[in-house]
Order: C-alpha cells, then sequence, then structure tokens
C-alpha cells in the first residue's frame, strides 16, 4: 500500500535455518555445561573413581561449611544494602544537585567498574591496614605502640571493599533512570508543597525502583561469588564459600569436598539470578498495572 505517493516496504526479517544454533550451542557445551558436569560429576565420585553421595551430608553437616555460608550471606546482604544506599543516594545528587566537576565524578566513578577487585582491597589495606597510612600517622602522633585501626580485618572492612568495589554497579542504571525522568513531575509536585523527601519517595523512587532491582540483584550476585578481595584482606576467621572452595581444592588437595562447595554456591547463584526474575516480573506488572 502507498500513502501520499510513498511506498511502505514490509520489514526486513533475517531468515536463518537451525544450523545456525548449532555454534553457540557448541560454545556453551565446551565453556559451560561440560566444567559444569565435570564438577557435579567429581562432587559425586571419590578420588578414585567410585560413586559416593554420601560426600554432600559430611561436607554440608560440617560447621566449617555453615560458618562459610553464614558469613558468604551476610557479607553479601550487608554490601548490598550499602551498595544501594550509597548508589542511590550519589546518583540522586549527581542527577538532580548539579555541582561543578558533577560530569568529571561520574566518569570517576566509572572507571572503578574497570579496575580488579583486589586493587581496592590492596588500596584499602595501604590506607587502613596495620602498616597502612593512618595507622602509622596516628601511632607517630599519639605514641600508641599497637594500631588503632583495626576493622579491615574483619567483616566490615571486607564489606568496606566490596560497597568500594560494586556501588557504581547501582549507579549506571539509576543514572539511566533518573535520566528519563521528566523534571516537569518535579517541579509541578514541588509548586504543590511536596518537600524534597516527599519527591523522593513518591516520585523519583517508584521510576528508580527497577534499576534498584537490577542493580541491586547484580551486587548479590558478585557479592556472593567474591574471592578476590576476601583474599587479599586476609580477614581473620573470614572464609566464604569461594574462598573454601580454593582452600579445599588448592591447600588440601580434596576436589570432592571442593566441587560439593562449588555446587552449592552455583545452586545460591541461580537461586538469587530466577529471584531477581521473577521480582522484576512482578514490578513491571505492577507499573503496566498503574
Amino acid at each position: 500500500m502507498a500513502s501520499d505517493g510513498v511506498a511502505v516496504l514490509p520489514a526486513a526479517r533475517l531468515r536463518l535455518n537451525g544450523a545456525w544454533v548449532v555454534p553457540p550451542l557448541g560454545i556453551l557445551a565446551a565453556l559451560f555445561f561440560y566444567p559444569l558436569a565435570l564438577i557435579i560429576q567429581q562432587s559425586v565420585t571419590t578420588a578414585g573413581g567410585l560413586p559416593d553421595f554420601g560426600s554432600y551430608a559430611r561436607v554440608l553437616a560440617g560447621p566449617l561449611f555453615a560458618n562459610a555460608l553464614l558469613h558468604t550471606l551476610e557479607i553479601a546482604l550487608l554490601a548490598t544494602t550499602g551498595c544501594l544506599a550509597l548508589g542511590f543516594t550519589m546518583a540522586l545528587v549527581l542527577t538532580f544537585v548539579p555541582f561543578p566537576g558533577a560530569r568529571a565524578l561520574s566518569r570517576l566513578i566509572d572507571t572503578f567498574i574497570a579496575l580488579p577487585t583486589f586493587l581496592i582491597a590492596l588500596a584499602l589495606t595501604f590506607i587502613y591496614g596495620s602498616a597502612g597510612i593512618a595507622n602509622m600517622s596516628i601511632m607517630q602522633l599519639t605514641g600508641a605502640e599497637e594500631p588503632p585501626i583495626d576493622f579491615l580485618y574483619t567483616v566490615a572492612g571486607v564489606v568496606l571493599a566490596e560497597v568500594t568495589v560494586y556501588t557504581p554497579f547501582v549507579m549506571r542504571p539509576l543514572l539511566a533512570a533518573f535520566s528519563l525522568i521528566e523534571t516537569a513531575q518535579i517541579e509541578v509536585a514541588s509548586s504543590l508543597g511536596a518537600g524534597a523527601w516527599r519527591i523522593i519517595r513518591r516520585v523519583i523512587l517508584p521510576a528508580a525502583l527497577p534499576a534498584l532491582l537490577a542493580g541491586g540483584s547484580l551486587c548479590l550476585l558478585l557479592t556472593v561469588n567474591e574471592f578476590g578481595i576476601v583474599f587479599f584482606i586476609g580477614a581473620k576467621g573470614v572464609i566464604t564459600l569461594p574462598l573454601l572452595v580454593y582452600g579445599k581444592a588448592i591447600q588440601e588437595d580434596d576436589y570432592t569436598a571442593a566441587c560439593v562447595i562449588a555446587v552449592v554456591n552455583i545452586a545460591l547463584s541461580l537461586s538469587l539470578f530466577l529471584l531477581y526474575r521473577v521480582m522484576v516480573a512482578r514490578v513491571d506488572q505492577g507499573q503496566r498495572g498503574a
């Protein structure tokens, strides 16, 4: 059909046969499914290759696994909460409270995404470690014999490092969501007498909820599987699931136990991802209904 002398062409479609599915499936099989199958197989066999389905009961019933699971969940939840709070606040300021250097600061924060996680842990060690800048300065000024700052080698130190690393993963989707909010909505709400907190709660927060869920769930997945920060900080008694896998496989040569813990860690990550998908779907349905 034509309208006003302009021909309307049908939308172009890319026609692919079933053979195009084979290469990506082959890559997934080689890089993901095959190694995963080997891990699962190793978790239910002995060192001699005999079936051993009791390995899960022995490993999961031990106090070391329970302690690692508790620390993993504790650190992940605390770090994700910190990332959400700090990321939301910083994105809010950068978007709605303009100041000189805001764009440069935003770009600087983006660079944290490209940095290896252990570099942040190393930097914090240089600042807050036992022989770090802060401790040495205080000891010289006060004459103290022991480092007064020792939080870095605890759960709090690991959480601080992870919040520093992963906050940009919350800020990026939030900045994108805030850029879509029409300033007219805020101006109308302000003209009607709404204060800053009410505008944030009624206008900005609902628009940012999908971005908060996306960034928060990504932080939760990353912190659950974080290894480098915990390893480099060396917090006393703070053993997480990834660190426990490393210890069992590399230090103790107990590959069966390491694979059992790895399978549990994978299952935990997949469960968190499915929970995220369900939450996002409900938020989307609620926004469409509204």
